[in-house]
């Protein structure tokens, strides 16, 4: 009785063309380029064919183990490792920290499979991309910088919840600033627009969302003249354009970055045991350092588009909150609820009805400028702290929840309660 030999299709093919070629149907040559191999191999397999039969089309290795495969006791380094340090990362980090960190030599895929085999990583399900319109890297480095803020746990439960504000360039997908923040403000914004253009130079556009810092949403602004919001302003001062997106896939650059970033930079983090922003924006620089050099890419240009800042453009005056008042005849000005009074040794006549600028900075420093010029001044009155309107996105951070009252609070003892307990349960039965 003939045995069973079991083939793959691949095999199957050979031994159909083996067939052809012994009838002389098919030449050697014929043969290898229809199955795709050299006509030297073609020769050993027809060799093996008539020694052996269709037995000797079949592959020698089959059912024995890999010459390849991963020594079970670095396997099982790395899955320790893994489990005691890394439970919670992706593959991809994973591997890259048992390679810089512990010299473990596994390849990604094998610690995504380690890792699926121990239900530590659940593979993700295709689905099936939205349609967007597809817009092409700009050619140059620094002709468009994407800015955005990601309100995140940055430091998990160690720390408070912060914001991150990530500029990120448009042909080259480098970050060339990172910066911790409380929340997204004005003052924010120009503190990390500051670190930018000092390092860099001044960019061509900025590329951001449709937030109150960047753009006017109302449809006729009151008290404004201009158009700009304050960051506007300053960067027209400045010669950088400012861009809108109208939807989040316009920006989708900066938004990946930013799901890669809570990723990566909040595990990194949490190895450092950081847990503050102070030390967290220490840290910043080394961390952009190292993810522009695993994810930047060569832009199609060689030509920088960064700007070097003119020496008539003071930093310190354009990145502050300006208010253009007109001078009484008593040489006072109203900003922010605070009257100020102008010093000068000229006749007061000279000044009056004269256009100020009123700048202030984050730190609450004013200076008062006339004709580019700084004019001496005293505070003539400050009206006592009121209520002010708080924009719809940082609401959160300026709301607190109130702590409820501790065990022992005399509150618990009144009314209702009794002992910290309710009333109706240290009553007695009425029928007792």
């Amino acid at each position: 009785m003939d045995k069973l030999q079991t083939m793959s299709n691949q095999e199957i093919t050979r031994l159909e063309a083996m067939q052809r070629i012994k009838d002389k149907r098919l030449t050697q040559k014929e043969a290898g380029q229809m199955l795709g191999i050299s006509t030297r191999q073609v020769k050993r397999l027809y060799q093996a064919y008539r020694k052996k039969g269709a037995k000797g089309l079949i592959s020698a290795r089959r059912g024995k183990p890999s010459n390849n495969r991963l020594d079970a006791g670095i396997v099982q380094q790395a899955l320790d490792l893994i489990k005691e340090k890394y439970a919670d990362f992706g593959p991809t980090l994973a591997h890259e920290k048992l390679a810089e960190v512990h010299q473990i030599q596994v390849s990604r895929e094998s610690v995504r499979r380690i890792m699926i085999a121990e239900g530590m990583w659940k593979p993700k399900r295709a689905k099936k991309p939205p349609v967007h319109q597809m817009r092409e890297r700009r050619a140059c480095f620094g002709e468009l910088v994407q800015i955005d803020g990601s309100d995140h746990a940055w430091f998990e439960e160690r720390g408070p919840r912060c914001t991150l504000l990530v500029y990120i360039d448009d042909a080259t997908g480098e970050l060339l600033e990172l910066w911790f923040v409380p929340e997204e403000t004005f003052y924010a914004y120009c503190e990390a627009s500051r670190h930018h253009i000092e390092r860099y130079g001044k960019p061509v556009a900025y590329y951001s969302d449709k937030h109150g810092i960047f753009r006017v949403n109302q449809p006729r602004p009151l008290g404004t003249t201009s158009g700009l919001t304050q960051f506007g302003r300053a960067m027209q001062e400045l010669n950088i354009q400012i861009v809108c997106a109208n939807t989040p896939q316009a920006k989708g650059r900066i938004e990946r970055a930013n799901q890669t970033l809570q990723d990566r930079l909040v595990k990194e983090l949490r190895l450092l045991g950081i847990s503050d922003m102070e030390a967290g924006n220490a840290y910043l620089p080394e961390f952009r350092d190292d993810f522009n050099r695993r994810f930047a890419v060569l832009p199609r240009s060689s030509h920088n588009a960064h700007r070097p800042l003119l020496a008539s453009e003071n930093l310190d005056i354009i990145l502050s909150h300006q208010k253009v008042g007109t001078l009484s005849k008593n040489l006072t000005v109203q900003a922010n609820n605070v009257i100020y009074q102008v010093q000068s040794d000229r006749p007061d006549y000279t000044l009056r009805n004269a256009q100020v600028t009123v700048c202030e900075n984050a730190k609450g420093e004013v200076t008062i400028l006339y004709k580019n010029n700084p004019l001496s001044f005293t505070i003539y009155h400050k009206p006592t702290r009121q209520a002010e309107i708080v924009d719809t996105k940082t609401l959160d951070h300026q709301f607190k929840s109130p702590k409820p009252p501790a065990p022992d609070h005399p509150w618990r003892t009144y009314g209702h309660h009794l002992n910290g307990k309710p009333i109706h349960e240290t009553l007695p039965n009425a029928s007792d």
